[in-house]
């Protein structure tokens, strides 16, 4: 998610949500390197239905390198959060992948939203139809939200057991490795 909420300041640090969200990256990304699973890292933001910005990072297959880290470092944040659509770009990766077991680990700091859109239970309702197709076609989708008011509306989206709430955002490059990890068991 690189939302414009993702440029405010975490409270009580002199980090924003998308610093942290770059260092988390950088860890999983180490830790996967590290185990030789192929990944890819991808974010997006949105200006309205006909607009989903989808940004590829690093593909599988690409070297976690000076150039991939140059793109990571080069992130920003900015619009709005059209998730339903952005998992279904994901999926579209990933279903080209021959691994039998396939993960869509998203990272937001909040619900989907959108300029063009402003009943919120119509983009909550897209994701979880997004999560739905993915299910179909075996690929799991799990979210790591960085919103302590999630509980409103994430497991409605990803599930019961499909989602993590960070409440101290702070806390997001230690937690997330773990959280990969158990995943990945």
């Amino acid at each position: 998610d690189l939302s414009e909420s993702t440029n405010e300041a975490v409270r009580g640090t002199d980090k924003t949500v998308l610093d942290l969200t770059r260092e988390a990256s950088a860890l999983v990304a180490s830790a996967i390197s590290g185990i030789g699973d192929p990944f890819a890292i991808h974010g997006f933001s949105s200006d309205g239905r006909q607009d989903v910005r989808y940004f590829r990072f690093k593909d599988f297959g690409q070297p976690m390198d000076g150039d991939v880290k140059g793109r990571l470092a080069g992130m920003r944040g900015g619009l709005s959060t059209r998730m339903g659509a952005a998992m279904r770009h994901g999926a579209h990766h990933l279903r080209q992948r021959s691994e039998r077991h396939k993960l869509l680990l998203v990272l937001t700091d909040g619900e989907p939203a959108d300029i063009d859109e402003r009943d919120p239970h119509y983009l909550r309702s897209d994701a979880g139809k997004a999560v739905a197709e993915l299910r179909k076609d075996g690929i799991s989708a799990y979210c790591l939200t960085l919103d302590p008011e999630a509980d409103r509306y994430v497991s409605r989206i990803f599930g019961p057991t499909n989602y993590t709430i960070i409440d101290k955002v702070e806390r997001l490059p230690e937690k997330l490795p773990m959280l990969f990890a158990n995943l990945t068991k």
